[in-house]
């Protein structure tokens, strides 16, 4: 039955809805830069030159796939917001421009002064155009009578969509309340912003009297098979039916929407490196690394030399630790402890006072020059400059059975430092709520990882080198 169906679709299902607003406003950015383009090269050059056409329209194929990359007519929110993001993609196509014109040594063709204007009006016009399309949609949106819609449940997801639907101005919708499935009960309703109209039974009725226009289907997912039902008998109203699935009540890894084959696919838990992100990621890790090998050497040196004095035993301390998809690897670091210990299956984390520790023991897991080995694994490729930190194997058997979503910290690989580090949650963990803190930054760094989100980490990670927690 599905095979049938998907052959006889003629479009793909994840449509992308562009409103006549949005694309308006695409072609008025286009036609400002182009403008303003010709009106330098007039100005600066007396002529319109080809060469300044030609950056015209490279500079207007860059903006569609950085704009469309950063949402730039998706977003609705704060105009403070849209033009910080604004700034950012402007930025960023402009930097690629300069970089295509740099690979294809085209610099000299092109005035230093007419760049640097371009730029710098090119965005101001941007911002103006952007000010000024956002008034008149106000004052349109007043003309307009608002669509009304109808949210079927009220559980948290039906609470969430009444509430972005009818605070964004943007939207000629507002929903006006929900209906509550049979068998709802009090504890499973966020109605306190909500307004319960009545039952699923009365759906037929309150379309009529309310005259909706659009029903929003927000279900649990244990009601799922409830939603054939429904869409039948919504079918005779003459409504438009959306779907929202109700995976925010599972903790999610990376979510995104994908389709195979016409079909929709909900990605409910991915790694995030996958395609350039992997690539990306990896020429991160290998070219940090490497440069912070090459500057720390003399420090590397002169640790091992303490090392090798403090006490009898080898200068690198190795354990296996679970890495990227609960690969196991062993992991380097400086031996901060004595030798003559013998480690068991019961691995036992370090605390403060620790009598295992050496004098230069204490004082590079101090400073966390301990950790600087790491770097050779993150060439190896094992672990990453920046993700959640590679626990010992047993102690990924014991949280395992303590914390749910435990395990979903190896969907990234492991890092020498991390979100959860410079929030405070590094060290010993007496209490499970702090590992229950820490997995939490994991997940969240996994969720929202970016280049400029490592980064930021690492430079963040420079303040506390020295913390408290490090013993």
């Amino acid at each position: 039955m599905l095979k049938n169906q998907s052959q006889g679709r003629s479009r793909s299902l994840l449509q992308r809805r562009n409103s006549l607003s949005n694309t308006f406003q695409a072609l008025l950015d286009g036609f400002l830069v182009v403008t303003l383009s010709v009106v330098l090269s007039l100005v600066y050059q007396g002529v319109l030159t080809t060469q300044y056409m030609i950056m015209a329209v490279v500079l207007l194929g860059l903006m569609a796939v950085v704009y469309d990359r950063f949402g730039i007519y998706r977003l609705h929110g704060g105009m403070t917001k849209k033009l910080l993001t604004l700034g950012k993609a402007w930025s960023i196509a402009f930097s690629l421009l300069f970089l295509l014109a740099f690979l294809t040594k085209s610099t000299d063709l092109f005035s230093r002064v007419i760049v640097s204007l371009l730029y710098v009006l090119g965005y101001l016009f941007q911002v103006a155009g952007h000010i000024g399309f956002r008034y008149l949609q106000r004052i349109n949106l007043a003309r307009q009578e608002q669509l009304k819609a109808l949210v079927i449940g009220t559980g948290e997801l039906a609470s969430h969509i009444f509430d972005k639907i009818n605070s964004n101005p943007w939207l000629n919708e507002s929903v006006v309340g929900a209906v509550t499935l049979n068998g709802e009960t009090a504890s499973d309703m966020h109605t306190d912003q909500l307004p319960v109209l009545g039952s699923v039974e009365q759906i037929g009725q309150l379309i009529e009297e309310k005259k909706i226009r659009t029903v929003y289907i927000a279900v649990p997912l244990d009601e799922s098979p409830l939603i054939k039902d429904i869409y039948h008998d919504l079918l005779d109203a003459n409504v438009n039916i959306h779907w929202a699935p109700n995976i925010f009540a599972l903790n999610l890894i990376n979510h995104s929407v994908k389709e195979l084959s016409g079909i929709p696919i909900l990605t409910l838990s991915e790694t995030p490196l996958i395609g350039t992100h992997l690539l990306s990621k990896a020429i991160e890790d290998k070219l940090v690394a490497t440069v912070a090998l090459i500057l720390l050497s003399p420090i590397l040196l002169i640790t091992a030399v303490a090392i090798k004095l403090d006490s009898p035993g080898p200068v690198f301390f190795r354990q296996a630790r679970t890495g990227w998809d609960g690969r196991e690897f062993k992991i380097w670091k400086f031996r901060s402890m004595r030798a003559d210990l013998q480690e068991d299956a019961n691995v036992v984390q370090a605390t403060r006072d620790d009598s295992r520790v050496t004098k230069v023991g204490r004082f590079i897991r101090k400073t966390s020059i301990d950790e600087l080995p790491q770097l050779l694994n993150v060439l190896a490729g094992q672990m990453s400059l920046v993700g959640p930190r590679p626990h010992a194997v047993q102690h990924n058997i014991e949280y395992s059975k303590r914390i749910i979503d435990y395990l979903s910290r190896h969907r990234i690989k492991p890092g020498i430092t991390g979100l959860a580090q410079i929030r405070g949650f590094r060290g010993e963990t007496k209490e499970l709520l702090q590992m229950e803190k820490r997995v939490q930054c994991d997940l969240e760094y996994i969720n929202n990882w970016s280049i400029g989100l490592d980064l930021s980490i690492m430079v963040r990670t420079l303040f506390t080198l020295f913390s408290k927690h490090a013993y």
